[in-house]
């Protein structure tokens, strides 16, 4: 039986290798750079994919073209996984750039492509204990619309009976979704919603605050969320639960890159959570889930096994204090 449905945005992800030194990026020249990793990301794949590997049976749930690049998607998730993903006749797939040099954050290179007509009629609801929603804000028809389509999606959800999960992605203040009247979206959307795990940026930007970790998630399970949480990058991971504030700091690790790190810690939490560990025991996963990830350039091939994890974890694995 499925444990864990995956919906929401897929892509490409195409991740440049830089030289130790960086590189600088002149119009009109040619930059030497390494080989390209190749991968899928977006909420789908990284989230999916993960929770795949800890041993939730997972199904994804997004949307390609029938173009080059989705037939890579589909290639790269495989068969077992790919059983609930729509192909669109005649739409463009999305990718994205990732360029990652040493010592510098991430930007990001993106076409939305068929990830901007996914709707509520392209979910599909079988047997499942849990429904996880991955970046509505690189998604036009979720989040153009008040979180009408949203609210749609994860009232099906409820009435399925299943635990319902959401996570975004960082809006570009200046494009169509920055323009968004966030705090409206999530006043109508977080009713539906049992866990939610946002970065602290995002919520800061979204719903225009400066507020802290705790004030923010005290305000989202006023809204609804029975979970709530914010993801801090190298500050660890802050949840509020069952009445509790708990904070899990980061383990130390040599950092190859940090994309998809975000949604592999939520991996690791909703894996915890589905194997009833308890609220510490499933944040310490969920830290340390996200930082094999960040032991690889991409955003799947360093999530290591449930067992390996819980292993490497017993073992001592030094924190960030």
């Amino acid at each position: 039986m499925t444990e864990a449905i995956v919906a929401g945005h897929i892509c490409l992800d195409i991740i440049p290798t830089f030289p130790p030194h960086g590189a600088t990026l002149t119009p009109g020249t040619l930059v030497k750079i390494g080989p390209a990793t190749i991968s899928t990301g977006g909420a789908v794949s990284n989230t999916g994919l993960a929770l795949h590997r800890l041993g939730i049976a997972t199904q994804l749930m997004g949307k390609v073209g029938d173009d080059l690049i989705g037939r890579a998607i589909l290639d790269y998730i495989g068969e077992q996984l790919a059983a609930g993903m729509i192909v669109a006749q005649g739409e463009t797939s999305s990718y994205t750039i990732v360029i990652n040099p040493p010592g510098i954050d991430r930007t990001f290179l993106h076409c939305t492509g068929a990830n901007d007509t996914f709707t509520a009629a392209d979910v599909k609801f079988p047997p499942a204990k849990l429904f996880h929603f991955g970046y509505p804000t690189l998604m036009r028809s979720i989040y153009n619309d008040g979180g009408c389509e949203m609210e749609k999606i994860f009232r099906q959800a409820k009435a399925a009976g299943l635990t319902t999960s959401l996570d975004m992605s960082y809006p570009d203040p200046k494009s169509e979704a920055g323009q968004v009247d966030w705090l409206a979206w999530h006043k109508r959307v977080l009713p539906h919603v049992d866990i939610y795990l946002p970065s602290l940026d995002e919520m800061q930007l979204m719903l225009r605050t400066t507020a802290g970790a705790p004030e923010i998630a005290r305000q989202l399970q006023a809204w609804g969320v029975k979970i709530a949480g914010l993801k801090m990058g190298d500050k660890g991971l802050f949840v509020r639960w069952e009445g509790r504030e708990l904070h899990a700091p980061c383990f130390q690790v040599k950092v190859a890159g940090t994309t998809g790190a975000g949604d592999a810690t939520i991996a690791g939490f909703l894996a915890g959570y589905l194997r009833n560990l308890s609220p510490e025991e499933t944040m310490t996963l969920a830290a340390a889930v996200g930082a094999c990830c960040c032991e690889k350039p991409d955003a799947t091939t360093g999530i290591r096994t449930w067992d390996e994890t819980r292993h490497r974890i017993a073992a001592g694995w030094p924190r960030l204090m």
